[in-house]
């Protein structure tokens, strides 16, 4: 452990290059104990990444080279090194980590925290102080709705990123402490349109004004309860905050929850519903042909994912119930079944187009009935299973059978 107090970090991430630029240097304002790190992956495809320090008014520009060119090897190899440079260095007070669009501000945290660089890990350098989300007033809407992959929009992170700009925008803004407006909405049905969508997408992180927002404002709006920088736990409660469930302007929070599993081949058939008019689902799935592997279940953008979760606790593999985290195990023994332990199907479904009624219906129509649920496992274990190992959609016949282990927005967490 270091003997001198750990630099804190804001990290700023966002879809649009021009807001998270202005996030970034209004955060430093010119103050000359503010390090801003900016990583350029446009080339990194070819092995080059361009790192920008900006620290008062000056500003260094170094082409880094990286063996293996993508986002992970520049976290790793480039950027956690540097943190801890910064943090050395007595005139640094504080980072303004400004992520390039492309990367997953949750991903690049848990690394800081977690991976270990000589003989420790960098977190116990610096401090993961807030994770800010600057969004485009006037995009915003389009960004979150659209189906406009990153790669069209030129932020792709690597040569082959199918990752849509919604995709990759809202899981931004639901790993946000805070949430910073840049411009101006183009009309106010788009303003009430990006209110209803943030409320609902990240309810607990405030939404502030970039026009009259300045650091110490920004850090005195950081809820007492942030994240900052910690994970979710996929086996936990799926909803952090209390978003509004009445719909407003067409946006609408619904829960899908049984305790019952899924026929592969209707949830197959049933998952297109979650492509049509869902700004964003995301949940964990029991499938009647894998009853032993709790699933993952992300959408949006027009993009679908099916993953590995690893076990359940009632699995004949399960992990030791001490090495889970204690939500895990709480909201375990709170739905624990005698015959099926703590398999449960629970689906967060945001819509913005949809009706969740429709939805809802459609997935419950995707389930055991009565009499297949009394067939008992061994039946089940010879139902045709169009999921394979991973799964992604949308798809076409021939990948039914595929056993490919590459998934888009998908999850492989234990």
């Amino acid at each position: 452990m270091t003997d001198h107090p750990r630099t804190p970090v804001i990290v700023v991430s966002g879809v649009s290059p021009a807001a998270d630029r202005d996030v970034a240097l209004r955060l430093q304002d010119e103050d000359p104990a503010t390090a801003v790190v900016n990583h350029d992956l446009r080339e990194v495809s070819s092995g080059v990444v361009r790192r920008t320090v900006r620290l008062g008014t000056g500003k260094t520009t170094t082409i880094v080279e990286l063996a293996h060119g993508c986002v992970t090897c520049t976290v790793r190899e480039d950027l956690l090194p540097l943190l801890r440079r910064l943090a050395a260095d007595a005139t640094v007070e504080r980072i303004v980590l400004q992520l390039d669009e492309a990367m997953d501000p949750e991903q690049v945290c848990l690394t800081i925290e977690h991976v270990v660089l000589g003989d420790r890990p960098v977190g116990e350098d610096i401090d993961l102080a807030v994770v800010v989300t600057a969004i485009d007033a006037e995009s915003f809407v389009h960004d979150v709705t659209g189906d406009t992959t990153m790669a069209e929009r030129g932020l792709h992170g690597s040569a082959d990123d199918e990752r849509t700009v919604a995709h990759v925008a809202l899981a931004q803004i639901e790993f946000a402490d805070v949430v910073v407006s840049a411009g101006r909405a183009a009309d106010a049905w788009s303003a009430a349109r990006t209110n209803a969508i943030l409320e609902r997408v990240a309810p607990s992180a405030p939404v502030l004004d970039l026009a009259v927002t300045d650091r110490d404002t920004l850090l005195a709006a950081v809820p007492s309860d942030a994240r900052r920088g910690t994970g979710d736990d996929p086996h936990g409660a799926l909803l952090r905050g209390q978003p509004p469930l009445h719909p407003d302007c067409g946006v609408a929070v619904a829960v899908f929850s049984e305790r019952r599993p899924f026929h592969p081949e209707r949830l197959h058939e049933a998952i297109d519903v979650l492509l049509d008019g869902v700004l964003r689902a995301r949940g964990r799935v029991w499938i009647a042909s894998q009853p032993d592997v709790a699933l993952w279940l992300e959408s949006a953008g027009g993009g679908l994912g099916v993953g590995h979760l690893g076990p359940w606790l009632d699995s004949p593999d399960a992990p030791e119930w001490t090495d889970v985290s204690a939500e895990r195990r709480t909201l375990a023994s709170l739905r624990w079944d005698p015959l099926f332990g703590d398999r449960d199907q629970e689906i967060v479904v945001i819509s913005h187009e949809a009706d969740p009624q429709f939805v809802e219906d459609t997935l419950r129509g995707a389930l055991l009935t009565d009499e297949e649920l009394a067939a008992g496992r061994r039946a089940w274990a010879h139902y045709p299973d169009p999921f394979g190992a991973w799964h992604e959609e949308p798809c076409d016949d021939t990948d039914a059978d595929s056993d490919s282990e590459t998934v888009h927005n998908g999850r492989n967490e234990s």
